[in-house]
């Protein structure tokens, strides 16, 4: 799907943190999400662990359209060579505009440009709309956790993905 000439994909900037917030929580969703949904008082959008500097804004227009976190998998230093995607989200108004494939992409050459030489990320198994995208973008499985989440009365697989920059 060719991305809408609209779109543009930048680096966060703190004044990002509210709007970015808001469409964490409208776009949350067991088929991605772990953690129990929001509830007030909500926490900011950005913090030490992410950053404005490690967040790609996707802008539809003048509006928020989507998010991608980079960030590192962990914190030793034998493994600063790769980079992971610890989160994407794409508005509902925006999903199906090719904006979720431009953040990937710009995840790629963002962590490219950082110096990695892998990128990689974690999604539940029954994400498939996500899983087919990260596949389409070179992606491949790497591991399986099988039943690490237990969501919503069920067992669900997290799947490892990561593909070489």
């Amino acid at each position: 799907m060719p991305e809408p000439r609209e779109l543009r994909i930048r680096t966060a900037v703190p004044d990002d943190g509210e709007g970015l917030a808001l469409l964490d929580r409208l776009a949350w969703s067991h088929l991605h999400a772990v953690m129990p949904r929001p509830q007030p008082p909500y926490p900011p959008f950005f913090n030490e662990r992410h950053t404005p500097e490690d967040c790609l804004v996707a802008e539809l227009g003048d509006r928020l359209a989507g998010y991608v976190h980079l960030g590192f998998p962990t914190p030793v230093e034998a493994n600063r060579h790769v980079r992971q995607i610890q989160g994407l989200a794409v508005s509902e108004e925006a999903r199906g505009r090719g904006v979720g494939r431009a953040l990937v992409r710009a995840a790629v050459d963002e962590a490219r440009r950082r110096g990695a030489r892998r990128l990689t990320l974690r999604v539940l198994a029954h994400n498939t709309p996500a899983r087919g995208l990260y596949e389409a973008e070179g992606f491949v499985v790497e591991g399986i956790l099988p039943e690490e989440f237990l969501l919503d009365g069920r067992y669900v697989d997290d799947v490892l993905m990561g593909r070489s920059l």
